[in-house]
């Protein structure tokens, strides 16, 4: 089957994509997703950012093909997801947030069954150099109910890709994971990227999204309500924070109106303020006529948690 062309540039292609969940007695309808535009590029890592309830797992069940979409055109390494559902499945990875696992079989039993399953022959399968490559080939033989929390997720990501799939989506895949097997797991990703396959996460660990990710699309109420490259994202806030450290220790905040401070458990100042609007002359005069000398000082840009909260829970509020 050939893929369609005109746009495989595209790892995902949505266009228009809406998805309404009809209602009942108990509850009305809902429209998840509000005809939402969204293109990943090949080879990136993509960070599909948003709150608990905006709309992403409905996308990447649209996409696994486990809910019907309502209207709008989708495509997943070129192919239609409704004229050839087939092909578009079998070049996805999806390592889902639920950990399923079944608890009978050993590790390198489930690659070969999920192997089996996508049609790839005993002489192409990578199942032990998978396992091994996700720090699991010691667990090769063991019954996956003797695995920890951790270990079963990245089992999932292996399961994910026993077809060498070319999109991998991942969707809190570091949730419950400790600091250390986090690392492990995503020195793996990035190695995976690096060869070409391209990654779509979502995460709550914004901080996570920001180093790792190429772009990031935030969702909100089924929109999108942002997507740009993670630089430019961060960037387009303007808002900055100037520490400043006094001369001598102060107990209560000055006022220095039309800026707010906050006087933090240390002793410092923090005071935000839009680079657009302000400048950092103008809150050093409104110190220096309050009396408070300044002994050091500095700027805190915004990050991605900034941008998150303004783009999500503050324009809700």
């Amino acid at each position: 089957m050939k893929q369609n062309t005109d746009m495989t540039q595209y790892a995902i292609d949505a266009r228009g994509l809406r998805k309404v969940y009809k209602g009942n007695r108990k509850s009305p309808a809902k429209e998840a997703l509000k005809g939402i535009d969204l293109q990943i590029p090949r080879g990136s890592i993509f960070g599909l950012l948003g709150p608990n309830g905006a709309g992403k797992s409905t996308f990447i069940n649209i996409l696994a093909g486990l809910v019907r979409k309502t209207e709008g055109e989708v495509t997943v390494w070129g192919f239609d997801i409704d004229r050839h559902a087939r092909q578009a499945r079998a070049v996805l990875g999806i390592v889902p947030q639920e950990i399923n696992t079944d608890a009978f079989f050993t590790p390198i039993e489930a690659l070969e069954i999920q192997a089996g399953l996508f049609g790839v022959p005993k002489q192409q399968r990578r199942s032990m150099e998978i396992l091994t490559a996700l720090g699991l080939a010691d667990k090769a033989d063991a019954y996956v109910r003797q695995l920890s929390g951790g270990m079963k997720r990245r089992l999932l990501v292996a399961k994910a890709m026993v077809h060498s799939p070319p999109i991998l989506i991942l969707d809190e895949p570091t949730a419950g994971v400790d600091i250390e097997l986090r690392k492990q797991l995503w020195e793996y990703v990035l190695e995976l990227n690096s060869t070409g396959v391209t990654i779509v996460l979502t995460t709550h660990y914004l901080e996570e999204a920001q180093e790792l990710c190429d772009e990031i699309a935030i969702v909100h109420e089924g929109e999108v309500v942002a997507c740009e490259p993670t630089e430019k994202l961060v960037a387009s806030l303007d808002q900055k924070t100037l520490m400043v450290t006094p001369m001598e220790a102060i107990t209560i905040a000055p006022d220095l109106a039309p800026f707010e401070v906050e006087l933090k458990p240390d002793g410092r100042l923090a005071i935000p303020y839009k680079p657009s609007k302000a400048q950092v002359a103008q809150i050093l005069e409104r110190l220096s006529a309050k009396g408070i000398v300044v002994r050091d000082l500095s700027t805190v840009e915004s990050d991605l948690e900034d941008v998150f909260l303004e783009l999500t829970y503050r324009k809700a509020s």
